[in-house]
């Protein structure tokens, strides 16, 4: 039996990765809670995962989703599914502290997790979140994967993150000109595939980026190339982006802000040897692009 915590999140990496397990024939559980969005509720029980109710913050919960369970998979966040009474460090820090005893309680042998760029190494409270949580996994004695993605596409090059591409309009932040290896979550699932029961994947950490190195500025070119419409462009500059994150009002605020900073300065990840080991058709920008675009009309 494989655990998914983060099944159903926005970015929808934790749904396409119970999505691949089942495909596989894998038994699959997730852990949602009551206020979980039900559409994404109901498409994971339609493929056939076995859902049970709990809480990264309810030690119980969690005890009782861990029952029979050989790896854990985590990919839940606040960060952009939010609800009342989350912060990073409840969340992302303490509740996936306390996901890690208990699966190693419950006799988990593996736990795949995911993080952020190693290059992302702002000292902010998302930031130190994922590392704490890091070190702790290492440090658990349970067989573990950590995976390190980079930017992804459907994030930041999505409505979400500023980039506007249905009304031609997208927020750089910085000066748009350093790069940064786009990554999509769909990827990011079929990677988690196969590291899941890889010994090669064992106690190991990837830094995880896409095909492509483009600044935001080429990013945007190739948007009005296969639009045909020229962007406005808001740039927000590195000054704004530090003076928000210091005068965040809490712990998601400066998040996010330290989150822009990082992109504001790039996050360059040489995948060469990566991709040799484990063979992933790579999602380029301009796929994304066309992709998305198509979907807009």
């Amino acid at each position: 039996m494989y655990l998914m915590v983060g099944g159903t999140g926005m970015v929808g990496l934790g749904g396409e990765i119970c999505r691949l397990l089942r495909s596989s024939g894998r038994q699959t559980r997730a852990l949602v809670r009551p206020s979980s969005d039900a559409r994404r509720t109901e498409n994971l029980r339609k493929i056939g995962v076995q859902l049970i109710q709990g809480d990264l913050r309810d030690r119980q919960s969690l005890k009782r989703a861990c029952l029979g369970v050989r790896c854990v998979i985590s990919t839940a966040s606040m960060l952009v599914s939010r609800q009342p009474g989350d912060t990073v460090e409840s969340v992302d820090g303490d509740g996936h502290k306390v996901l890690i005893d208990v699966a190693k309680a419950s006799g988990v042998e593996s736990f795949l997790y995911t993080s952020v760029s190693g290059r992302i190494d702002r000292d902010f409270p998302f930031r130190n979140a994922k590392r704490d949580v890091e070190g702790h996994l290492k440090a658990s004695g349970l067989s573990y994967t950590i995976l390190r993605p980079t930017f992804y596409m459907e994030v930041w090059l999505s409505q979400m993150g500023g980039f506007d591409y249905p009304n031609a309009r997208a927020t750089i932040y910085g000066e748009g000109r350093n790069r940064i290896s786009w990554l999509s979550f769909y990827d990011v699932a079929r990677f988690a595939l196969m590291c899941v029961d890889s010994a090669s994947a064992k106690n190991a950490t990837f830094e995880v980026g896409g095909p492509d190195a483009l600044s935001p500025i080429e990013v945007v070119k190739i948007f009005e190339e296969l639009s045909g419409r020229r962007f406005d462009l808001e740039f927000v500059s590195a000054e704004t982006l530090a003076a928000q994150e210091s005068s965040g009002k809490d712990s998601w605020t400066r998040s996010i802000a330290g989150l822009r900073r990082c992109y504001a300065d790039g996050d360059l990840i040489e995948m060469g040897a990566l991709a040799e080991q484990f063979p992933v058709a790579w999602t380029s920008v301009r796929d994304y692009a066309h992709r998305v675009l198509r979907s807009a009309e």
